[in-house]
């Protein structure tokens, strides 16, 4: 089991089983996770005693993945990952005027399914630990030499189908004596599972969530997005709007621009009618195009029309920064160059 698994509290508890100082939890959190000291190895802790130390390396791993593969482009670098068991995952560092974002993988492989995404053309093989989206952070941060600011759950994978680790992962990096993440510079991604929506409402941390929309109605959503034929919109939007109620946190929603799929001005105007009254933003995503999928990005006029719909009906709007148009830059396509070899 990896070390970094482990919540303060459920450390705490660990000590306490083997008749040790409680305190010491908060102690090897610091080595764990403050820059100017984080250790390798056990043995390191050094106010830590050392039959206790040997302890902890019998109970724990405190390395589980590797960095393999860096591609670097302005302002952005896009790493591969291998695990222990062999199988790769990604995670993309962007610098932006406000810090260091790094958006994380929750999964290996993606059941979801959504056709314009290379994550879902590899099927989900199994979960990420807590500590293998922990040590995301870590490893980014050790070979970047940067503070990582902001999280974004929204790599490959679907962050609702692995809830309970995202949870401990949240848990852990915003804490004090873990990363010091602050919650409200920590977004969870979700193609739309409605219970999990439901249930995260209910999560006492004020992260933020982000909805993938990407159609804004029912027909072509399930098209390319087979989730929306389990949890139609309707059902989404309700679920949202009692998200919304619980928290009063402003909800993100996704919209990659798909050329001639979802980019027309009936769509935009659709999308209008949709969120109305809703609290929320539209950040509109140019399409990063793969070559194993046959989607192509909407053209810059178009995506520009598209914007100004929903400016011009009061919705507030974005168009998310481009990073990484020189590498693999789409979710998943550094880990299928990896597999395709």
């Amino acid at each position: 089991m990896s070390i970094y698994d482990l919540t303060i509290d459920e450390l705490t508890e660990y000590f306490l089983k083997i008749d040790e100082k409680k305190y010491y939890a908060t102690e090897l959190f610091s080595w764990l996770y403050a820059k100017d000291k984080r250790i390798t190895s056990f043995s390191e802790a050094s106010n830590i005693k050392k039959e206790t130390r040997e302890k902890l390396s019998k109970d724990f791993t405190i390395s589980n993945i590797e960095i393999v593969t860096v591609e670097k482009a302005k302002d952005v670098r896009k790493y591969l990952f291998k695990l222990n068991d062999k199988e790769h995952v990604e995670a993309v560092l962007m610098n932006h005027d406000y810090g260091n974002s790094l958006c994380i993988s929750s999964q290996v492989g993606c059941n979801m399914g959504c056709k314009f995404c290379e994550s879902g053309r590899r099927k989900k093989v199994r979960n990420l630990t807590t500590g293998e989206m922990v040590e995301q952070i870590i490893k980014v941060e050790d070979e970047s030499n940067l503070r990582i600011s902001h999280v974004v759950i929204m790599g490959i994978g679907e962050p609702f189908d692995n809830y309970d680790n995202i949870c401990n992962f949240i848990r852990i990096i915003n804490h004090p004596k873990g990363l010091n993440i602050g919650a409200r510079h920590i977004t969870v991604s979700t193609c739309g599972l409605v219970p999990k929506i439901l249930e995260f409402a209910n999560f006492p941390y004020q992260v933020n969530l982000a909805i993938s929309l990407h159609a804004p109605n029912d027909k072509l959503r399930k098209e390319i997005m087979p989730i929306a034929k389990v949890y139609p919109l309707k059902d989404l939007i309700n679920a949202i709007k009692v998200y919304l109620e619980k928290t009063n946190r402003r909800v993100t929603f996704e919209y990659i621009m798909l050329d001639g799929v979802n980019d027309k001005e009936e769509h935009a105007l659709e999308l209008v009618n949709l969120l109305k009254g809703i609290n929320s933003y539209v950040n509109l995503i140019p399409y990063n195009e793969t070559d194993a999928l046959q989607y192509k990005r909407s053209k810059p006029l178009t995506i520009a029309k598209f914007y100004d719909i929903l400016k011009k009906n009061n919705i507030t709007v974005t168009i998310r920064r481009e990073f990484g148009g020189t590498i693999s830059a789409a979710c998943g396509q550094l880990r299928s160059k990896k597999e395709d070899i």
